[in-house]
């Protein structure tokens, strides 16, 4: 546990950089999208499975900051296979990182981020908890400490396959970059309802 943030890695990793914080991002959402076969909706493989033991551990009464814990160590045991997003979803988006909300409800929402090579997120924060895993690739991430009339760099992590982190606001500006040479892939649970307002953050910052 480094800077307030709970981070678990893969198991088979060797030592990696510690500092891991939480990937929530929502500012350029493209949508939800609908899975439909004969005008029935489809849940993707393995998601119905998945939102039932995320919402044992985000019960009523458990506070945000455990709440994200609990779930991060649940998507490190229990990591999502890439079949949760279609061939043409794991393509991501030429224009700007792209999410998919995959599930919404009052307490919790799951949504999956693509990142091409070189895409990455303005400095931000979040409206909620949240928790991640690295599903492909290596996301890398900038924290930032604000001191009110400035931002401060604190820390820099490479979040690898298999690797979770959780954490609950405040204390969570940071930015992410893909600034590898193949497309990554994570999977975010935000403490919140997506469903309607997909956007995740709080307010985006400029470095002085």
């Amino acid at each position: 546990e480094e800077h307030g943030r709970t981070r678990q890695q893969a198991p088979e990793a060797a030592v990696r950089p510690s500092l891991g914080a939480a990937l929530a991002i929502g500012l350029f959402d493209r949508g939800v999208e609908e899975r439909a076969l004969g005008g029935v909706e489809l849940s993707p493989p393995g998601l119905d499975e998945l939102t039932s033991s995320i919402r044992t551990e985000a019960r009523p009464g458990r506070g945000a900051r455990d709440t994200a814990v609990a779930v991060a160590d649940l998507l490190r045991r229990r990591t999502p296979s890439l079949d949760l997003l279609t061939e043409p979803e794991l393509s991501g988006d030429g224009a700007d990182f792209a999410r998919r909300v995959l599930h919404a409800e009052p307490a919790f929402s799951v949504v999956a981020v693509v990142w091409r090579p070189g895409q990455r997120t303005p400095i931000h924060d979040h409206i909620a908890w949240c928790s991640f895993v690295v599903l492909q690739g290596v996301e890398y991430e900038t924290l930032y400490r604000n001191y009110g009339d400035h931002l401060r760099e604190i820390g820099r992590v490479a979040n690898r396959t298999g690797d979770a982190s959780g954490f609950a606001p405040p204390g969570d500006i940071h930015r992410v970059h893909n600034t590898g040479d193949t497309t990554a892939v994570s999977l975010h649970v935000y403490g919140a309802d997506l469903g309607t307002d997909p956007a995740s953050v709080r307010r985006t910052y400029d470095l002085p």
